[in-house]
């Protein structure tokens, strides 16, 4: 209603707070201020007072559409509302609007970053990016690093339980047996350039896997493949798991010019990929303990976090129910990105260019002045310091105890102390990231 339109009964009139409305049932009264009047020039416009009945669904949002005065009751669950129903507010295009706008067929929801969408429920993770909290399936990421194996862990992702003894024994003797490639996928890493990026090799050797496993495609085998035999399910992730580190070896050793190392299922997980990443020709090479127990910490932080780029690729490829080697062939494409897992890249070629430890505050003001950019800082997700970073840290130490320090490696401490005790930095909450450890 507009003021002076509304009964007596339910009016007071009040010339410097506007209208004041009266419930005639409870005598609560609201004051409802008129429209400032801008500089005194433009005289103020009537209150116009829309009442909105109060649902008796306490876990709804109601949504008035200003273009129809329609009232609209969207449920609310798990904090979450679906963004079908605003498709239902529909209304008639207004004047001069787009053709392809479609008001009348109901309003859209714009993310395109998903900042604030959510498209699958999961129990897998879940992230508290304000307190730095990172769980997976509970379990808190700095209890899994302490006391678990990647292979639990991975155990932990799929099925929603740490294994028990048999359990374990079960899945890495599965894992471990299907490690070799077939040969032609071995022929197919050797032809390529020997100056190829590492990533390109890996995704063109799991998308090759696709052709030589025709019983993972449902569009062989039927489309209900995955649904109707658990087993066949299970030997694809056994393969991927297994094939992964085979095909990263490879891409590794192709590209610094060395011969393949066969698998070696005697030895864990991280143990095998290592020894396909750095034996030469000792007949009974075993790689460091400490250096393994650091890269199986870095497959479990690495493990999961909740729908990321790649995340969101490899559900988006294998909704169209593609075989699972092409899917995460995607799902790799998306991981080589310099805005997801190639940033990792971008903080080494960032250390080269500064060079030297004495050179770090010229860069940080530098950066400061918009002049250059600092990568492994900052993250979309954690507002605080990145649980996993604080755990490479310390294993980083270990690993310099077996390796030593490279010069790279003082340009980085110096470059993380400066950074965390400058205020610049710490007010915008730019804390060291995963990528950058």
């Amino acid at each position: 209603m507009a003021k002076g339109d509304e009964p007596e009964s339910s009016k007071k009139a009040d010339k410097s707070s506007g209208l004041i409305l009266t419930d005639k049932s409870s005598g609560t009264t609201w004051s409802l201020p008129t429209p400032a009047k801008a500089e005194g020039k433009i005289p103020a416009q009537p209150t116009a007072v829309v009442v909105i009945p109060r649902s008796s669904n306490t876990q709804s949002l109601t949504v008035l559409d200003n273009r129809t005065n329609k009232l609209y009751e969207i449920p609310i669950e798990n904090s979450t509302i679906s963004a079908l129903k605003f498709k239902e507010i529909t209304a008639d295009p207004a004047p001069g609007s787009r053709e392809e706008d479609e008001s009348g067929k109901g309003l859209r929801v714009y993310d395109p970053a998903f900042q604030n969408t959510a498209v699958a429920q999961s129990k897998i993770t879940y992230i508290n990016g304000d307190t730095g909290v990172l769980r997976y399936r509970g379990y808190p990421i700095e209890q899994l690093a302490e006391k678990s194996t990647y292979i639990e862990v991975a155990y932990l992702l799929i099925y929603g339980e740490l294994p028990t003894k048999q359990q374990h024994q079960a899945f890495f003797h599965e894992v471990m047996h299907h490690t070799f490639v077939h040969f032609n996928v071995t022929e197919l890493m050797r032809n390529f350039n020997y100056d190829a990026h590492p990533m390109g090799l890996f995704i063109s050797g799991i998308a090759a896997m696709s052709t030589f496993h025709p019983d993972a495609n449902p569009a062989l085998a039927g489309s209900d493949l995955f649904t109707r035999d658990e087993r066949v399910l299970n030997k694809q992730i056994f393969r991927l798991l297994g094939k992964t580190p085979t095909l990263a070896a490879m891409a590794y050793r192709h590209r610094i010019g060395r011969t393949y190392n066969s698998p070696q299922n005697n030895l864990s997980y991280t143990e095998n990929f290592l020894y396909m990443l750095d034996r030469l020709a000792e007949e009974n090479y075993k790689p460091n303990p400490k250096l393994a127990k650091a890269l199986d910490v870095l497959f479990i932080l690495h493990a999961d976090h909740e729908l990321n780029c790649s995340t969101a690729a490899m559900r988006h490829i294998g909704s169209s129910l593609v075989d699972p080697y092409s899917a995460v062939a995607g799902a790799s494409a998306a991981l080589y990105g310099p805005l997801h897992g190639g940033a990792n890249e971008a903080v080494l070629r960032m250390l080269e260019e500064i060079g030297s430890a004495d050179k770090v505050p010229t860069f940080l003001e530098e950066v400061k002045q918009r002049k250059r950019k600092l990568f492994g800082f900052g993250h979309r997700v954690y507002k605080n310091y990145d649980p996993r970073a604080k755990i490479i840290r310390n294993i980083a130490y270990e690993v310099f105890d077996v390796c030593g320090r490279e010069p790279l490696i003082d340009v980085a401490i110096v470059l993380e102390k400066a950074a965390l005790e400058d205020e610049y930095f710490v007010k915008r909450k730019l804390y060291p990231n995963v990528d950058f450890y």
